[in-house]
């Protein structure tokens, strides 16, 4: 099976790095692509990718503050997709990103959607690489707002946490925004391990560790999914089963 990692950023492939290990360890094909990411932190996130076992990232360059849904931006998107040719897509939750007031997320959701639509017609085939239409695969959001499946990522969550570690660019982000809302007494707690004489890339490593397990205990254990650290995803459109099983 060929699994395609829609990133709006690169942090997401590693929020999903847990199923993209499983589905590598399963013996998956696994690609990933970034439609935002400054040039000086793609060195990292292909690090991160290798830890997870991703090979080559494909860096889209859009620009922060200027996605728009339009035929030149689908181009290069269509043009991924038809070469790729993904049966599973992981993207970024349009109803999560409708509330998410990072710059771009409500574009972009719907920029990939319409991407993933058109792909699958008869549209500017030479200039996206002259490759046949793909039918719209079977796309799963992550983070979602409402989750209706869990990959249970206990025995891969160290290597989730190994790729977060190569972030530094985007821990100290995280961090320098934690800083401006929080006191150093609360981020001590969130982050433990922590002092305020470390730098902002450890506040940012270790609370992001945090973070990551701490929503995999509320998806897991937390939850009655069964699962005991899970991430959660929600399959777009109606399951289709041959029987009802457990």
């Amino acid at each position: 099976m060929k699994v395609l990692m829609l990133a709006s950023f690169g942090l997401e492939i590693v929020e999903c790095a847990g199923a993209l290990a499983k589905a590598l360890a399963a013996g998956d094909e696994v690609h990933a692509a970034v439609l935002l990411s400054r040039k000086s932190s793609r060195p990292q996130i292909s690090e991160a990718a290798k830890i997870i076992g991703i090979e080559d990232v494909t860096y889209l360059g859009a620009a922060i503050g200027e996605i728009e849904v339009t035929p030149t931006a689908k181009v290069p998107i269509v043009r991924l997709l038809r070469t790729v040719r993904p049966e599973v897509v992981i993207m970024q939750d349009p109803e999560h990103a409708q509330h998410d007031l990072d710059p771009d997320r409500r574009m972009i959701a719907l920029l990939y959607a319409e991407s993933l639509a058109i792909a699958s017609r008869d549209w500017r085939i030479d200039e996206c690489g002259g490759g046949d239409p793909l039918q719209v695969p079977t796309i799963f959001y992550m983070t979602p707002e409402r989750p209706n499946c869990v990959v249970e990522i206990s025995d891969v969550l160290g290597v989730k946490q190994q790729a977060l570690d190569v972030l530094a660019q985007q821990n100290s982000f995280s961090a320098q925004h934690w800083r401006a809302q929080a006191a150093d007494t609360t981020l001590q707690k969130v982050a433990p391990g922590w002092t305020p004489g470390d730098t902002d890339e450890e506040l940012g490593r270790l609370g992001e560790r945090q973070i990551f397990l701490s929503l995999a205990v509320a998806s897991g254990l937390g939850s009655h999914s069964g699962a005991v650290l899970g991430e959660p995803y929600r399959r777009e459109g109606t399951f289709l089963l041959d029987r009802l099983s457990k």
